[in-house]
């Protein structure tokens, strides 16, 4: 096993620039996520770090070694793709067994390293049948079976739950979860979907165009983004944002009862509160007014789509709501300590 240092990392394809200077220190046995919207280059520094896209420039170090010209057969890194590229023809035990047999590994060290790697993600029973007779969940745990078995330093996954269905991703996101508990390696974890994000991660890696946002534990991202578009990326639903007048009572929106909050040198700030952070009150005590536009009944609980008279719109979370119709005016407050205050030009946080 070993942890990650990527320094002043860049990337060109010609004259476009893709990644812009990259910092990250990854430790040794961390499972750390990549997200970003598509394009934000999460993918991209991820093959870099894989070998499979050269460096424009900085460095990257896998333990103690630079290995920007080490080609990605000698990193100690182990790849699992959004496709499961499976050879059809072959047995489950061939497709985890062809990498190590390519490196002349002796025949009962193949057979220990597969048949341990089966075990672990319980695919014993399917070691002869091929890939067409296995359902994606399955294909997908061979593909990873077939990194395991080269008993890399360090696991690299781009977004290997993407062609699932709902059921199979969550079952195979436990499945990931409880294989870096068993093994205790470092695992880097490409997605755009903050859910698996927010589940998987020691840490996230917040992209966008080829620059960090933010590095941190899920909850430090959920709690304190450091600024509007990590502060809408994580979460779902996203974080409510609304223009706002600072004052000597606190932050007034639209006019609306003032939100106590601490004191800013700041006169117009944008306010972000997040769907769940809502709650119903008295006219008296809102400090949020609004008309239902949508009512989605989602089981456990429900998402209000809500109009200020102004157009403005914005999405309340509820565990229960009594019987609610399109166009029936809610107030609202936000719960004690959840507001989220960033600067109005920069973005930037400033509570």
């Amino acid at each position: 096993m070993a942890g990650l240092t990527i320094r002043n990392v860049i990337k060109k394809y010609g004259n476009t620039q893709v990644m812009h200077g990259v910092d990250l220190d990854i430790e040794d046995g961390e499972f750390i996520v990549f997200v970003g919207p598509s394009g934000c280059g999460k993918s991209t520094l991820l093959r870099m770090i894989a070998g499979l896209e050269d460096l424009s420039g900085g460095e990257i170090s896998i333990g103690d070694r630079v290995v920007n010209e080490v080609p990605p057969s000698k990193r100690g890194v182990a790849m699992v793709f959004q496709t499961y590229a499976l050879y059809p023809h072959m047995t489950v035990f061939n497709n985890m067994a062809f990498g190590l047999k390519q490196v002349k590994t002796p025949p009962a060290e193949i057979d220990r390293r597969v048949n341990e790697a089966a075990k672990i993600l319980e695919i014993e029973d399917y070691l002869d049948r091929t890939p067409r007779a296995l359902s994606g969940g399955q294909r997908q745990r061979v593909a990873i079976g077939r990194a395991i078995v080269r008993e890399p330093e360090v696991f690299l996954f781009d977004e290997p739950l993407s062609n699932l269905d709902a059921a199979l991703r969550g079952q195979t996101r436990l499945e990931i979860a409880r294989l870096h508990e068993r093994l205790g390696s470092t695992m880097i974890y490409v997605t755009h979907d903050q859910v698996e994000a927010m589940t998987l991660a020691d840490k996230i890696v917040v992209l966008r165009g080829g620059r960090v946002e933010q590095v941190g534990r899920p909850m430090d991202l959920y709690e304190k983004p450091q600024n509007l578009f990590v502060a809408s990326f994580i979460g779902s639903p996203s974080m409510n944002f609304f223009e706002a007048e600072m004052s000597e009572n606190g932050v007034s929106i639209g006019g609306a009862n003032p939100v106590s909050t601490s004191k800013l040198d700041k006169a117009a700030v944008t306010v972000g509160v997040r769907p769940e952070h809502l709650i119903l009150c008295p006219q008296a005590e809102a400090a949020l007014s609004g008309k239902i536009d949508v009512v989605e009944q989602l089981g456990d609980h429900v998402l209000l789509h809500m109009a200020t008279n102004d157009g403005l719109e914005f999405v309340a979370k509820m565990e229960k709501a009594p019987t609610l119709s399109r166009g029936e005016v809610l107030h609202f407050k936000a719960k004690e300590d959840t507001i989220h205050l960033f600067d109005k030009s920069s973005g930037i946080r400033l509570d």
